[in-house]
């Protein structure tokens, strides 16, 4: 039926017009009520979503909607809508390593904890998002962990003598037990070791020890001692005293914050450091007593082996000041429309601290053509040898000349350096021939691009310490540390969650897009995103086997566990691809429960492809999950058309799910367009996918899911 409405603005317009009148009857002035509002009252008298669900003839189905945590955790209009609509909910982001992994590794689960209460005061369910991606990943925390080790030495005099053992004379020192020297299995590339193996019957700490030569002191001076050391595999060790008032003592041995008796050792390089001062006299000797683990060989470090005064002398004069440019630069520049100066913070070296920088546009006539000059305190000495030290990269290959020059441009060459893409350590050495040499020079007209450089060390070649050794770490060291961290999250984010997460997306995206049979990988990829962290590239292919297993070691014995990707609508082989990964993963002794088919679709999508995907899905036997459903009309002003075929688009999607995965396959369908997107929306920014608008008036969108749970 429809209702007749009274022009109030043409009666008014009568009434301003005329002072005296006959009384006008109002149903002369009725109008139809405009389609457009008729239309929201239909959708309007609709019930909330969830009670289109017959929860008795289906009990395990589950309809769910995607929402911000922090929307929902204020509880809100979105947490009111979602309640009334929904069974379930699943964070868009909040749960996801990015959001909860902090910049030192630490779990930051406050804002989890506060959506968990909210929805166990509204009796919603949580579906756990995500917990190994590539994406959303605190990723500049993961590669920090994979960076190179950079061991500074100490800048002073080393009062343990080496050189017998840097040539492999160990008349000094004393070892009991499998002890030899390596010459190439130290930190860095080609540099020497103790090697020390424990056998099989090891069965105290002196079974396995090396002892240093005697090491000469000043009594009443504090001495530090430090010491890098590895193993094959975690084992134990200590280090023991001849010479100090307790030759046994329970030290910090790694800045862990709690003394021991004994240190940790694991296949990667760790620096053992700390101070001593109790001595009886003016010796003492260093006992390594590694004879804890039977099997264990362990590596230590000759180069970087030190024991020193913190508060002598320094051996390094550095001629260059402020040399890592923390404080600025005294470098000047010209030549060929270059430029120069200091970079932002974090792109030092190691990603940290700046750099200097000089961009040349192009390659000149000359390599003098484009320099830069720093001038020294005061001339060097003729016949000194001086020695140069450097880090420096590039963004593109070419070479650049360092040079100790003269005000007539007599100068002494360090020759030509190499610069790649890389951070690398350049270490040369020239003689100055006059004593006029004043300043550094570094000449670039031979590179086209932008040189960085950090470290600047000038000094006399007659003074040591200071040096930097630069430790990469193998990629069975790699493999350890990610598997670890992975292990890490799931168990306590897991753990956190036992209370209030029954379902996990424990897996998410994982097969390729290009190779859809393959696996992501992060590769080669020049365009990685800042929060990107492939899991897989460091732990290979059983990386999900382990994040399964992991997930159903720390959580409920009956949560169900989820492999979920996108686009497999859109591609069959990359639904067949997952397919087959599942089974792979099964057959490594992993438990899927399900696969969710994330369905970000558009009204023109292929509803051929869309029916044979559920097909192929439902014939794995797996639970099946339409994990984050939307319906993009691909513009910001949809006709009403384009709203009417996004309806039919939805409700086929639901009538689909129902007709081809059986009902005991059914974990449920989540919408992930509860709304329309703002034009600054991080998803599909301006789109209009969702069911209800920006308004949240709902939208026909809504009566086509309606439609489709109702034939459930």
């Amino acid at each position: 039926m429809k209702t007749s409405y009274i022009n109030i603005l043409g009666i008014l317009a009568v009434s301003l017009g005329t002072s005296c009148v006959d009384y006008v009857p109002t149903d002369e002035y009725q109008v139809e009520k405009p389609e457009s509002i008729a239309m929201q009252e239909e959708l309007n008298a609709y019930l909330p979503l969830k009670s289109y669900v017959d929860s008795t003839a289906h009990p395990s189905f589950v309809l769910g909607g995607a929402v911000s945590q922090s929307q929902y955790a204020d509880k809100g209009v979105m947490y009111r809508l979602i309640n009334s609509n929904f069974n379930e909910i699943t964070a868009g982001y909040g749960m996801k390593h990015g959001a909860v992994v902090q910049a030192d590794g630490s779990l930051l689960l406050d804002g989890v904890n506060a959506m968990y209460e909210a929805a166990a005061a509204a009796g919603t369910s949580i579906y756990g998002h995500t917990l190994c991606w590539h994406a959303n990943q605190n990723a500049g925390y993961l590669n920090g962990l994979l960076e190179p080790l950079v061991v500074n030495s100490p800048a002073f005099a080393n009062e343990l003598d080496l050189s017998g053992a840097m040539v492999g004379d160990l008349t000094e020192w004393g070892s009991h037990g499998d002890m030899v020297l390596s010459e190439d299995e130290g930190m860095g590339l080609g540099t020497p070791a103790f090697k020390l193996t424990a056998g099989t019957s090891v069965s105290a700490p002196g079974d396995l020890q090396l002892v240093t030569p005697e090491i000469v002191i000043e009594p009443g001076n504090e001495y530090e001692i430090v010491a890098y050391i590895k193993s094959d595999r975690d084992a134990e060790g200590r280090i023991s005293f001849e010479g100090l008032e307790n030759n046994e003592p329970e030290i910090d041995w790694m800045s862990t914050g709690t003394a021991s008796a004994t240190f940790q050792t694991s296949m990667s390089w760790k620096e053992i450091r700390f101070r001593v001062s109790d001595f009886q006299g003016e010796t003492f000797k260093i006992k390594f007593d590694m004879g804890y683990t039977p099997g264990a060989t362990h590596y230590l470090d000759i180069n970087n082996l030190y024991v020193f005064n913190p508060n002598g002398e320094p051996m390094t004069n550095n001629l260059v000041v402020d040399g890592d440019f923390e404080a600025g630069t005294g470098w000047g520049g010209w030549g060929n429309n270059s430029t120069r100066g200091i970079t932002e913070d974090g792109l030092g070296f190691g990603g940290e601290g700046k750099a200097f920088f000089v961009t040349n546009p192009s390659v000149t006539g000359g390599f003098w053509e484009v320099q830069t000059s720093y001038e020294l305190g005061e001339p060097l000495k003729n016949g000194e040898a001086y020695k140069l030290s450097f880090w420096v990269k590039g963004d593109a290959q070419g070479i650049i000349r360092p040079e100790l020059q003269s005000p007539d441009y007599s100068s002494n060459g360090f020759g030509q350096v190499m610069v790649t893409q890389e951070w690398q350590q350049v270490e040369l050495t020239t003689t100055a021939t006059a004593d006029d040499r004043s300043r550094l020079i570094v000449s670039y007209g031979e590179y086209a691009g932008t040189v960085y450089i950090d470290n600047v060390v000038l000094s006399s070649a007659s003074l040591s310490g200071g040096s930097t050794t630069l430790v990469q770490k193998t990629p069975e060291e790699k493999e350890s540390i990610v598997s670890g961290e992975l292990e890490r999250w799931i168990t306590e984010m897991v753990v956190n969650s036992v209370d209030h997460v029954k379902a996990w997306d424990v897996v998410n995206e994982p097969m390729d897009d290009v190779n859809p049979y393959e696996l992501k990988t992060g590769v080669g990829k020049t365009d990685k995103a800042a929060d990107e962290f492939y899991w897989q590239d460091y732990m290979g292919k059983d990386y999900a086997v382990k994040a399964f297993q992991w997930a159903r070691e720390y959580g409920n014995p009956d949560d169900l566990h989820f492999i979920n990707d996108y686009n497999l609508e859109y591609n069959l082989d990359k639904c067949q691809g997952i397919i087959d990964y599942v089974s792979y993963l099964e057959s490594q002794g992993a438990q899927v429960d399900g696969i969710g088919t994330q369905m970000h679709i558009g009204i023109d999508s292929n509803k051929q492809n869309i029916a044979m995907m559920f097909e192929m899905l439902a014939a794995t036997g797996k639970l099946i999950k339409v994990s984050e459903l939307d319906v993009r009309v691909n513009t910001a002003e949809p006709t009403p058309e384009m709203l009417q075929q996004q309806a039919e688009m939805y409700q086929y999607v639901v009538d689909m799910y129902r007709e081809h995965v059986p009902e005991q396959q059914r974990y449920g369908i989540t919408v992930w367009g509860i709304t329309d997107s703002a034009d600054d929306a991080d998803w599909l920014p301006g789109e209009r996918q969702g069911l209800w608008d920006l308004n949240l008036n709902r939208k026909p969108a809504y009566a086509g899911v309606v439609e489709g749970l109702q034939g459930l």
